[in-house]
């Protein structure tokens, strides 16, 4: 019986060589990519916080409520992945959760009432943002086609933050009947085939402390719906990719002063890598 290679292990010729394709060949200032012999991806395609230049000066918000809407240091809990992608432009420039005839926010209703841009974008600005968009798309389809043909299948943790004192820094954070500590959005799996790998998964982020609590884990609370990125990949690649997308609330953070809880931090990416390794032999081929 062969044994199976080490999903530690640098990226090897099985994977993304001798034929690498344009999409990931491709280099790009948008976002990091590291790559190694293994079948999970980690994603944080809301982490990033840059504008190109000419968008700088037509963004009507400050920095401190653009990072406040954006997910920091979710690429850093993604660490764990085999396959670690880190998105560096902001959402604001083009929101890579969204179909693309949304993923720019051209009202406040699209961006949590936010006026984002001081006077419209022209089509050139928007047709920059969107080529971005289709860039982003065709090189993660690449990356999953490449992963589920060397493992099989693959699973996919699409990492994400969010706020929950948005009455104010000084008001009481959101109900906790509503809003988990992690909340798991599973409604883009195959329930028959990665329904059990789901729950598995669930059960042991329960059991790991954060500041010597165990955190309040629900799936589908907040987000009933999913988003489009998890959306695309079950449409393309249906019960060989699992898709689990873990929404953090932002309990490692002070969401309006910026201010990082490190060990809650660093707790829930020790959470998030024990449950990847209780699942991983279930990926393996």
């Amino acid at each position: 019986m062969p044994v199976a290679p080490d999903p530690r292990r640098p990226h090897s010729e099985t994977f993304l060589t001798p034929s690498i394709p344009p999409a990931l060949r491709l280099r790009e200032d948008a976002w990091d990519l590291v790559a190694a012999d293994g079948p999970v991806i980690t994603t944080a395609i809301h982490d990033g916080h840059l504008l190109r230049p000419a968008l700088r000066d037509r963004v009507a918000l400050d920095e401190d409520t653009r990072w406040r809407e954006e997910d920091p240091l979710t690429s850093l809990l993604g660490q764990i992945g085999d396959v670690r992608l880190r998105v560096r432009t902001s959402r604001f420039e083009v929101d890579l959760n969204r179909p693309r005839d949304q993923a720019i926010y051209a009202t406040p209703e699209a961006a949590w009432g936010l006026q984002v841009w001081a006077s419209p974008l022209t089509e050139a600005e928007r047709a920059a943002s969107l080529a971005l968009y289709d860039r982003f798309y065709a090189m993660v389809g690449e990356l999953i086609d490449r992963t589920v043909d060397r493992w099989g299948c693959a699973l996919l943790i699409d990492i994400h933050s969010y706020n929950h004192r948005r009455d104010g820094a000084h008001a009481d954070p959101a109900q906790q009947a509503d809003n988990p500590d992690i909340e798991l959005g599973v409604t883009t799996l195959d329930d028959a085939r990665w329904g059990g790998t789901a729950r598995r998964f669930a059960n042991v982020l329960r059991r790991h402390p954060v500041r010597g609590v165990l955190p309040d884990v629900r799936c589908n609370v907040r987000f009933p719906t999913g988003g489009h990125f998890p959306e695309w990949v079950y449409a393309h690649w249906g019960d060989r990719v699992c898709t689990i997308s873990p929404e953090y609330k932002k309990i490692f953070m002070d969401e309006w002063r910026g201010q990082v809880d490190i060990p809650a931090l660093y707790a829930l990416r020790d959470g998030l890598q024990q449950a990847v390794e209780a699942v991983r032999p279930e990926f393996l081929a």
